[in-house]
């Protein structure tokens, strides 16, 4: 689903995918920040910086490097929900945007999970960048993710990205 724009200047992303697995099992995978870097567009360049192994739970925070639009940016997260295996939100503290923040959940749907992503996110600064190429860049992540997830369901059981 593309992005809308609220009247605020707030958008919001949503987008679902049906996966091959209950939530239990998906659950290791996006919960491991490291794969990130397996699902994330190379264009970015993006970078975990906090040392693995991250104990994920409420209130971790993880550091992050990436590339947008040839400027390095670093981006810090905070893990402001929790609930193993339905769901859990990161939350920009320190980062690109002027607002982020990405609920994640996972549903029973037969034998495998419904998955869903939520973002709000407001644009980073008018001067850096107009608000449509930041949200075609948020969508493109986002079916980069998809297409990336979907010809290589065997990493929602594998081990972790290890670097």
């Amino acid at each position: 689903m593309p992005s809308r724009s609220l009247p605020d200047g707030c958008c919001i992303f949503e987008a679902e995918q049906i996966l091959p697995a209950p939530p239990e099992e998906l659950w290791g995978f996006f919960a491991d920040a490291s794969n990130l870097e397996r699902i994330t567009p190379p264009w970015l360049r993006f970078r975990v910086l906090t040392p693995a192994p991250i104990a994920m739970r409420q209130g971790t925070i993880i550091d992050y490097r990436l590339r947008w639009r040839f400027l390095p940016i670093r981006w810090r997260t905070l893990i402001s929900a929790w609930d193993p295996p339905n769901r859990f939100v990161d939350e920009q503290v320190r980062g690109p945007y002027r607002l982020w923040r990405h609920e994640h959940r996972f549903e029973p749907l037969g034998g495998g999970t419904r998955m869903i992503d939520r973002v709000e996110y407001r644009a980073p600064l008018a001067a850096l960048s107009h608000p449509l190429v930041v949200r075609r860049d948020v969508e493109g992540i986002f079916a980069h993710r998809r297409a990336i997830l979907e010809a290589h369901p065997e990493w929602l059981s594998a081990e972790p990205l290890r670097r």
